[in-house]
Parts: structure tokens; sequence; C-alpha cells
């Protein structure tokens, strides 16, 4: 066989391998999801089986006996409230991250300043301060976007500090040597020394982001998917809260898929001798 042949034949099978693999897990997770449904050891209330949470999201998706999906939204409704949430919060917190970031990695005593404090706010959970948040700010949007952002900003200040520390210092006077400002070296040279670092940085905080988010929309969160999860559950509504959390885990991935792609466009040379 020619080698353009064996490789190519190698490329195909990898492929379908990637493909492949994630079905062939998602069918088993089916079939043991079934058949613990169908054993008798928890009631359907406890563990619903996949046809009822089937019959649930297309029921919170649609306008069914009268009702508009669920609490008169739509799924994709609910979840774009959320996503629109995250995509604020989460965007403060990333921006102000970033900047603290470079700050601290550039400046020292700014880091010996900040980063007690920063390290104090990443080991606390979002419900330590999220009731706080309502004190002060009330029971509609303020606070949970709030509580976004103060969760997304501590994973992107500490790898973008990281980064930035870790520039080489034979770059930074190179670029000095020839002339460049204070300015100059930011942007030619720290920045995208640091920029592989703070773009994982970047994905990290949309997880925590994304974790924090039922506990953002603990208090007042309907419409929202997190909102709809809360109370759901109340009601003991499991299959709803099921495709609640689907629907989390699911966009999760795909925005986790996109920021991924975005990194290996941006720093194309990540992984690469």
């Amino acid at each position: 066989m020619l080698p353009e042949s064996r490789s190519s034949a190698g490329s195909l099978r990898a492929r379908v391998r990637h493909v492949a693999l994630p079905l062939g897990s998602l069918l088993l997770f089916l079939v043991l999801w079934q058949l613990l449904a169908t054993s008798g050891t928890w009631s359907e209330t406890l563990v619903p089986p996949p046809a009822k949470v089937w019959d649930a999201f297309i029921d919170v998706s649609t306008t069914h006996d009268g009702v508009r999906g669920y609490n008169g939204t739509y799924l994709i409704e609910h979840l774009g409230i959320s996503l629109r949430r995250i995509a604020v919060g989460a965007g403060i917190g990333i921006a102000l991250g970033v900047l603290f970031g470079l700050l601290m990695g550039t400046v020292g005593w700014l880091r010996s300043l900040f980063e007690p404090w920063i390290t104090f706010l990443r080991t606390l959970p979002p419900l330590a301060y999220f009731s706080l948040l309502i004190i002060w700010l009330g029971i509609n949007e303020e606070p949970k976007v709030t509580l976004l952002a103060v969760a997304a900003f501590p994973p992107v200040a500490v790898s973008t500090t990281t980064a930035v520390a870790a520039v080489p210092k034979s770059l930074v006077e190179a670029a000095r040597a020839l002339g460049a400002s204070r300015w100059d070296v930011v942007k030619d040279v720290i920045v995208p020394s640091a920029l592989p670092e703070t773009l994982t940085g970047v994905r990290l905080a949309v997880g925590v982001a994304y974790s924090s988010l039922v506990a953002a929309e603990l208090v007042n969160g309907l419409p929202g998917i997190g909102g709809m999860v809360k109370d759901a559950a109340n009601y003991n509504n499991t299959p709803v809260v099921l495709v609640g959390i689907i629907a989390i885990g699911v966009s999760g991935l795909i925005i986790d898929g996109l920021l991924l792609r975005l990194e290996r466009t941006a720093v194309p040379w990540r992984g690469r001798a």
C-alpha cells in the first residue's frame, strides 16, 4: 500500500473512532439508565426512564394542553435567558481577570497586594456569598450577574498572572533593546506569550460560571434554565430536572468546543515544537 493511502486510511479510522466512541458511550449510558429505571430499585419519581425524560423535553419545548413550555416559557427561551446571564456575568469577570492578571504579572507589588484576596475569593463556594449579594443588590438580575462575574474572575486572573510572570525576561529585554516602549512590550511580547494560558483560564472561568448557574438562579430565577431546575425540584418533577441538567451540560459542551476552536485559531503554535 502506498504511504499516501496508508495515511488517508489511518486518518479515516481516526475520524470514525472520534465519532463512534462518544456515540457508543452514549448508547451504553442510555441502556444502563433504562435497566436501572426498570429494575425496581428506585421509584420512577426518583429515577425516571429515558422515555419519560424525552416526554418532558417535548412538553417543555412545545405548547401542550394549553400550557406554553414550562411556567409559560419554552426550554430554548429558559436556556437563552441563562446564557445571556452567563455571557454578561462571565464576560465582566473574564475582562477584569485579564486586566488584573496583566497588572499583577508585570507589577510585583500589585501581585503581593491582590493575590491573597483573589485566592480567598477562588476558594469560596458561590452559595457562601450569594445571600449577601441578594441583601446588597436585591432579587432581580444584578445579584445573578454579579455572582457569575465573581465566580469567573479568579481562574482568569490566576492563569493570566502566572502566564505573564513566566514570560522569558530575555524576550522583554530584547524588545526594549530594540526601542520598544512599555506598551509595545506588553502588546507585542507579553500578551502573545501569555495568551495560551489566558485562554485556558477563560475556558475554566466559563466552566465555573456554568457550575454556578443554578446557584445564581436560586432566587427569582424564572425564566432561566437553573430556575426551571430549581422550581421543578421543588415539586419532585424529576424528568424536568433531568431535562434542565442535560440542557445545561450539552450547551456547556458546545460552548467549550467553540472556545477550544477559538484557542486553536488564536494560538495555533500551542502544543507544537
